[in-house]
């Protein structure tokens, strides 16, 4: 089946251009965590720094199309252990890549890529999914550095939240595989529920995150155990870049997301975190919108979203305008979960097209040693 609800290249408004400048910054000592960065755009622009999802994901070149680059100075990067970032779960192993690798952690990152590449003003920060929370958290701890907020398809990150992508029907699939006994994306996606949940033994499906957390931190013995650890990471990567469309590509899921070195690292990054809890208080988002007041906030959620469900966009809004921010902007698009669902790229790029205009010099360029290699392939 086509998957007409991705974006399509004619539907852009702007077109995708190299990069001006990248590079390694080195976060941490121990282990030595360095994040790797793109700048694109107007490199006087305003700047705009782009968060990425998972948690685990990556940046890729075509994410600068959201912006105009006449205007905006966009910053991409690769958060700990992610794309080009290193160390690697891949690579490296997770007892290196995982540690100093929390949402502190990344937060603090935010903040020293700031001061590498020179932006001393106001940023407009923008970020999807686990990106919205990272946004939103970020925000909270330094409000005094965020001119705009600019988030898609809410993430908060509650145990709920997780049960009903991750859990759904698992602890009675063996016995009655098609009957709704719990809520859960599973309804919509059968066939790809169907290849998450059989990695689990029967007797372990009470908590299906907990039992792929086991795998995931096994220390394999055998060419069977390292075959298992694989495919389990496989497995939870591809049922969520299928489910993250409202008509899903099976095959460019299983092709991006089955990919063996990106599954490792953002199933492990994934697992990591969620078991965590994110490394944040309960609620902690929604307890503290009070110290986003005086930060413009646009929202777009697809209302079809089964990563991060509708409900989440809901309570962050409702959160916002209690503590008298209402969102400036807040689209209920027809659309799925990822941001390249066309409709919710659409919409993101008519709210940076419409942004009031941020006084000049907000930033200055990245320093001349950083290097302007690139390979401009999607």
């Amino acid at each position: 089946m086509t998957n007409t609800s991705s974006i399509t290249d004619k539907d852009w408004k702007y077109p995708l251009k190299k990069c001006n400048k990248e590079g390694l910054l080195q976060v941490d000592t121990n282990p030595p965590h360095k994040i790797h960065w793109e700048e694109y755009g107007n490199p006087n622009g305003e700047p705009v720094m782009f968060l990425h999802g998972g948690p685990g994901g990556a940046c890729d070149p075509v994410l600068s199309r959201f912006f105009d680059p006449d205007r905006y100075r966009v910053i991409l990067f690769d958060q700990r252990g992610c794309g080009k970032s290193t160390p690697t779960v891949a690579a490296d192993g997770p007892d290196v890549a995982l540690k100093n690798n929390d949402t502190d952690h990344l937060v603090e990152d935010i903040v020293k890529l700031r001061a590498e590449l020179g932006i001393e003003g106001k940023m407009h920060v923008f970020g999807g999914s686990w990106g919205s929370t990272l946004s939103l958290t970020y925000a909270i701890r330094h409000p005094e550095t965020v001119e705009t907020l600019i988030l898609r398809g809410i993430f908060l990150g509650n145990r709920e939240d997780l049960d009903f992508m991750y859990q759904g029907n698992a602890a009675t699939y063996d016995k009655a595989p098609n009957v709704i006994t719990a809520p859960g994306s599973y309804i919509c996606y059968p066939e790809a529920w169907k290849k998450f949940v059989e990695i689990i033994p029967p007797e372990k499906r009470g908590d299906m995150a907990k039992a792929y957390k086991e795998i995931f931190d096994m220390k394999p013995k055998n060419d069977e155990e390292r075959k298992l650890q694989q495919k389990a990471a496989v497995a939870w990567s591809v049922w969520e870049g299928t489910i993250s469309h409202l008509i899903p590509d099976v095959a460019e899921a299983e092709s991006h997301f089955g990919e063996d070195n990106f599954a490792v690292c953002f199933a492990q990054i994934e697992a990591h975190f969620f078991a965590n809890k994110l490394f944040l208080p309960e609620n902690y988002i929604i307890d503290n919108t009070g110290k986003l007041k005086d930060i413009p906030v646009h929202i777009v959620h697809g209302r079809f979203d089964l990563v991060c469900p509708l409900a989440q966009g809901e309570a962050l809004a409702a959160a916002l305008t209690k503590s008298g921010n209402q969102p400036k902007t807040y689209a209920k698009t027809t659309a799925g979960h990822s941001m390249l669902e066309r409709e919710n790229c659409l919409a993101l790029t008519e709210i940076m097209e419409h942004l009031p205009r941020m006084a000049a010099k907000a930033s200055k360029p990245a320093p001349k040693s950083a290097s302007r290699k690139h390979d401009n392939g999607l």
